[in-house]
Parts: structure tokens; C-alpha cells; sequence
């Protein structure tokens, strides 16, 4: 029996557990065989032997006066024959025969073992590999189950489940593949280490081997998104303004992401310089399309809208929408892209609906009507003024709590609210086109009035009115009717094409080459005097 320790040392050190709780779980094993063979229900304690290294089963009773309870209490009388140091309220242990067990017992105690060992090995890892999430590992498939990778780790076996496979990849048993932590699961079907061939940080830390400038902090990587086997975006940042940050991971012609790339099975690499400026980081993340304008829509919920170019739309969103989905990854932000066509329909829309909008109704209370008609008409879903006036009689009177005498008072409002306007732009246009009045006319003419002297056929000076009309005017109408009055022969201007208007401006003539014009005056009647042509 002393083969026994040595039997738990070895199983100890191959599942990598504490001895003693392998001996507990044989003492387990052997309590659960006892209590299907003996079906009792006394307290049973089971105890190795250190020096013949046997397993023995006892049973604990209570020594009292008067026994209730056979099972669990014995009388001091017969304690003193199981222990010659028993004593009333003491424990004594009783022991139980082994050779009773047979091989049901022993398949029992089996299970047992085999189950708290498999328990102690789990916690075991798990406590191992809590703390090493995202960690590079290099291990050696082992064998397939189904979908799944069993990978071996050296101590323990990890698998490589089928969503954290590159869809590009497939391996063979015996292949040695890198991977890094997913987790640690503790219970369930998938128990144990849980690798990763998809997780963005087996991207970082591949980087992080192949570019020392990463290795020693010049250059850290920021943020990094991933979709395995299609396409990677990486930011990094340089804490040395000497160093270039995208140079140093691209490597003299592009040897170390070329590495990486191998590693990957052709992945391709965005490598982008990180920013602090959102708009900046945008630009350089949704590369290599070129952006137009970048706009903070929500700074607190992250939200940006993006406008490029019509021909660089499909670019900017990638193939299955990939591209703008890694760049919001990347960058954390939701990010709306529109092309400029797009954004220009979706103003004229917006300008549209402010114009189409209209006035609120509560406006008509200005106009006579209640605050409790404005609650009704907004109640009924009428919110504009321009909705309400479009609405028929029989339409409002359907609304709840309008009668006729509503109607027409909230008719009266619409008339007066829109008559405001009506009269404003009378108003206005009355005020462009009124003609100044006759003082102001006579006095503008007073302050003009010059004399010109006439020439010899013309001794007699007159003066010269301003009335805005031109000389040409008056040349081109030389037989114009002339009325016979007690005063003279008088020409009426106001029949003459093209002077019956009223002159807008007065100017002065230089000269005046009409024969036996004696005045002009401002009502358009120029007389005329024979006498002084004579």
C-alpha cells in the first residue's frame, strides 16, 4: 500500500496540481464507495496511514449518558471499548471493515478521483492563464474536433475554436501555429484555454517582436481593428519626433510588415500615423480615399459625418461596407459617410421642410384666438398656421369640442394673421411708388429756375422751366395741335406721344431753339405769342 504516494506524486506532477489535493480526492473517492456499500447515514471520516499507507474508513459517535440517536451516539461503556480515553461528550472513531468493497465500490472511488482531479487540474489553469490574456503563444496542433483545433501548449492543451480562425487558414495535425490568449473558460463544454488566431492582438504582438521600436516604447500602437484574413488597421504613435512611426513598423522595403503579412496568410496591413484631433485621425483612418469635410455631429456620443467626393464614395466605404467599419473600429467614433451629391439633396430636403414648416398656430393667439382652441387644434395633430388655413369648415368641425362658432372664429384669426402681411406690402409698395407732392415740386422748380438769354431773332428773354423733358422731345413734335384761346394759340403737351407722364427730374436746358416761345411752365402748357416772332 505504500505504492499509494508514490502513485500521487506522479499524478500530481503530470496534471501540474498540489499533492494534497490529490489525497483528498482519493479520501472523497473512498468515503463515496462507503456510503454506497454500508448505505448508513453515520458521520464517516477516512484516514491514510503514513506508514503502512493504507486507507482505513471510520465512523465518528458522540459519547453521551443516554443514547438517542444509535447512529450518531454511543454510551461511555461501550466507547471505553473503542477507546480507552474516551470520555463523556468526547468523539470516538469506530472502524468499518474494508474488505467489504468490492469492484462496484471501486469503480465508484474511481470516478471520484478522476473527477476532483479533472476539477483541480481546471482550477489549476485557470488560475495559470487568468492573467496572461492577449499573450503570444507557439503551439502544435494536436488534433481536429470538429470544427475546433486542440493546440498543445506544453503543460496544458488550448483550443482553437472556429470563430477565431482566419478564413483564409487551415492546418494540419503536427503544424506549429502562433496564437495568442483569448481567455480562460472555467466551466462548460469548451472548459480550459482559449486561443486565437483572429484577435487584433495577435497583430500587435507580432509587431511588437518584429519592429524594436515598439519593443523598447519609441513607438506605441494606439488602437488596432481587425477582420481576419481581410484587412487590419493599425494606429501608431511616435514618442520621438526623430523617429517615423509608420516608417519604422513598414521596415526598409517593407521587410518587417512583409513578415507579418507571411504570418497572416496575405492580410492586408493599414499602417496610419494616431492623431489627437478626431477630424485629422478620421481622415488618415478611412484611407486611401480622400475626404472633402469631416463634422462633429455629437462630441459626447462620438458621432462624426464624412463627405468626400462622388467618385471616391465607394472607396471611402470599401468593399462590403469594410473600409468604414474598420475606420470606426479604429478610431471609436460612429461615423456617417455621404457623398456631396448626397449631402447637397439632403439640404435642399432640410431647407425645404423649415420652409414648408410654417408658423406655429399658437402665433393666432395674437389674432383672437384662445389658448384652449390652440390646445384642441394641437391636440388634433394641426401644429402650422399654413396646415389649419388649408383645412375646410367640415374638416374642423370633425375635430373634438369645435362647433360653428369656433370655426368662424378661428377663421377670423387666419384672415387677420395673414392680413398683416397683405398690408405690410401695400404699404411698402405705396411708399416706393408715390410721387413727391405739388409743394415739394414747385419748390424743387424754384430753386432751379434759370434765365437764358435768347439770341438776336429772340430779343425777349424767358425763362426756362426744369421739367425733365428732353429737347428732342419737343423737336420731333413740331406740328403738334395747337387750341385757339383769348391768350393765344396754347399748346397742350399732356397730348403730345411721350410727355403726358409726370418728369421724375428737372434739368436745365442750355439752349432752347423753339421760334416764338415766349415760357414753359410745369402744368405742360406753353404759350405761345405770335407777336414776339414778328
Amino acid at each position: 500500500m505504500a505504492s499509494i504516494y508514490q502513485s500521487i506524486e506522479i499524478l500530481s506532477k503530470e496534471k501540474g496540481i498540489d499533492p494534497q489535493i490529490v489525497l483528498d480526492a482519493v479520501k472523497d473517492a473512498m468515503l463515496a464507495a462507503a456510503r454506497k456499500q454500508f448505505r448508513t447515514q453515520e458521520d464517516l471520516v477516512a484516514d491514510l496511514d503514513e506508514q503502512t499507507g493504507g486507507l482505513q474508513i471510520y465512523s465518528i459517535k458522540r459519547v453521551v449518558d443516554a443514547v438517542e440517536d444509535p447512529v450518531k451516539q454511543i454510551t461511555l461503556a461501550a466507547a471505553l471499548k473503542l477507546d480507552d480515553k474516551a470520555e463523556l461528550g468526547a468523539d470516538v472513531r469506530e472502524k468499518k471493515p474494508m474488505d467489504v468493497l468490492g469492484r462496484i465500490s471501486a469503480q465508484t472511488a474511481k470516478q471520484v478521483i478522476l473527477q476532483k482531479v479533472r476539477e483541480a487540474e481546471r482550477d489549476s489553469v485557470f488560475s495559470e492563464f487568468q492573467g496572461r490574456q492577449g499573450e503570444l503563444v507557439n503551439c502544435v496542433v494536436k488534433r481536429v474536433e470538429g470544427q475546433d483545433y486542440i493546440v498543445d501548449m506544453g503543460k496544458t492543451e488550448a483550443r482553437l475554436l472556429k470563430k477565431e480562425q482566419s478564413r483564409v487558414e487551415s492546418f494540419s495535425v503536427g503544424d506549429r501555429v502562433r496564437c495568442v490568449i483569448k481567455g480562460v473558460e472555467r466551466g462548460g463544454k469548451n472548459s480550459g484555454v482559449v486561443v486565437s488566431r483572429a484577435a487584433p492582438e495577435l497583430v500587435v504582438r507580432l509587431f511588437e517582436q518584429e519592429v524594436p521600436e515598439i519593443y523598447d516604447n519609441t513607438v506605441s500602437i494606439k488602437a488596432c481593428a481587425r477582420e481576419a484574413g481581410e484587412r487590419t488597421k493599425i494606429a501608431v504613435f511616435s514618442r520621438d519626433r526623430d523617429v517615423d512611426s509608420v516608417g519604422a513598423c513598414v521596415g526598409m522595403k517593407g521587410m518587417r510588415v512583409q513578415s507579418i503579412i507571411r504570418e497572416l496568410r496575405g492580410e492586408k496591413i493599414d499602417i496610419i500615423e494616431f492623431s489627437d484631433d478626431p477630424v485629422l485621425y478620421v481622415t488618415k483612418a478611412l484611407s486611401p480615399a480622400k475626404i472633402s469635410r469631416v463634422t462633429i455631429v455629437d462630441p459626447v456620443e462620438k458621432h462624426m459625418e464624412v463627405v468626400v467626393d462622388d467618385l471616391q464614395l465607394s472607396l471611402a466605404i470599401g468593399k462590403r461596407g469594410q473600409n468604414v467599419r474598420l475606420a470606426a473600429k479604429l478610431i471609436g467614433w460612429k461615423i456617417d459617410i455621404k457623398s456631396e451629391e448626397e449631402k447637397r439633396r439632403e439640404m435642399e430636403s432640410r431647407m425645404g421642410d423649415m420652409v414648408m414648416s410654417g408658423a406655429p398656430v399658437s402665433v393666432l393667439m395674437d389674432h383672437g384666438m384662445t389658448e384652449a382652441m390652440v390646445e384642441k387644434l394641437v391636440g388634433a395633430g394641426i401644429g402650422t398656421v399654413e396646415r389649419l388655413g388649408s383645412m375646410t369648415p367640415e374638416e374642423l368641425e370633425a375635430i373634438p369640442g369645435i362647433d360653428e362658432e369656433v370655426v368662424t372664429r378661428i377663421q377670423s384669426s387666419v384672415v387677420a394673421y395673414y392680413s398683416q402681411y397683405d398690408n405690410a406690402e401695400t404699404q411698402d409698395a405705396a411708399e416706393e411708388e408715390a410721387p413727391a407732392d405739388q409743394s415739394a415740386i414747385e419748390a424743387a422748380i424754384d430753386r432751379e429756375s434759370v434765365a437764358i438769354e435768347l439770341d438776336g431773332e429772340h430779343p425777349e428773354p424767358f425763362r426756362n422751366i426744369e421739367t425733365g423733358v428732353l429737347e428732342r422731345d419737343l423737336a420731333k413734335h413740331e406740328q403738334a395741335l395747337l387750341e385757339e384761346t383769348d391768350e393765344g394759340e396754347v399748346l397742350d403737351l399732356g397730348k403730345v406721344e411721350g410727355l403726358s407722364a409726370a418728369p421724375s427730374s428737372l434739368r436745365s436746358f442750355a439752349h432752347a431753339d423753339l421760334s416764338g416761345v415766349e415760357s414753359l411752365e410745369s402744368d405742360t402748357i406753353v404759350k405761345i405769342d405770335h407777336s414776339a416772332t414778328k
